[in-house]
């Protein structure tokens, strides 16, 4: 990604995070982490890094249920938001983590990864896979179902931000290079367009390597 479409997206979420803080939660993005939280448990995993942690809703949930959460986000004014909630949180770019290998036990990443070019997500899936210890599982949620790629220029915010969709197959294939897929469901979420639906993959590091 450019610097031109880093600081684009920074500013949009830099000015719209006050009002997405307030905004009501949806049931269905509830359930998603919920979910997510009953397969930490099961395993044992408490370390979770969140990537694109946005107001920390999220990352304060999965605090809550007891787990060690660090925040990373592109805006300040996110982070700010993050650890106004309690959390530890630094402003930090996913294609460059600033954390040791095997930093964390599980990766959590609902509606963030969709702002990188494709050319760029399997070196950010590497990158994540790093700091994962082998076995972790990696929770990757994205709009998605068909093909594009680019700037949405009716986007409700501003500047309007870049977004990369994938067919279900062609995700499935980019994620399987790196992580065992688990589960994979192609859901339709209320107020979502009909070629636009939400691709939820809870995937594992493997043990090996």
């Amino acid at each position: 990604m450019t610097d031109e479409l880093r600081d684009a997206l920074r500013q949009a979420y830099d000015a719209g995070a006050l009002s997405r803080n307030q905004s009501a939660f949806p049931e269905w993005k509830s359930s998603e982490r919920a979910g997510f939280l009953l397969h930490l448990q099961a395993r044992g995993l408490t370390r979770l890094l969140e990537v694109g942690a946005g107001t920390g809703r999220d990352s304060r949930f999965f605090a809550d249920a007891g787990c060690t959460v660090t925040c990373i986000d592109l805006s300040p004014t996110m982070v700010k938001l993050c650890r106004d909630k309690g959390l530890v949180a630094h402003v930090m770019d996913v294609a460059d983590l600033s954390f040791p290998a095997a930093s964390f036990d599980a990766v959590y990443s609902f509606n963030s990864l969709l702002h990188l070019p494709k050319t760029e997500l399997p070196a950010v899936l590497q990158e994540i896979r790093r700091v994962l210890v082998p076995g972790g599982l990696f929770y990757f949620g994205a709009y998605g179902g068909h093909d594009h790629e680019g700037i949405h220029e009716e986007d409700d915010h501003s500047p309007p931000r870049f977004f990369s969709f994938y067919e279900d197959e062609h995700i499935r294939r980019v994620v399987g290079e790196c992580f065992g897929v688990l589960e994979f469901r192609s859901l339709e979420t209320p107020g979502a367009s009909a070629q636009i639906r939400f691709q939820s993959l809870l995937l594992k590091r493997p043990v090996e390597g």
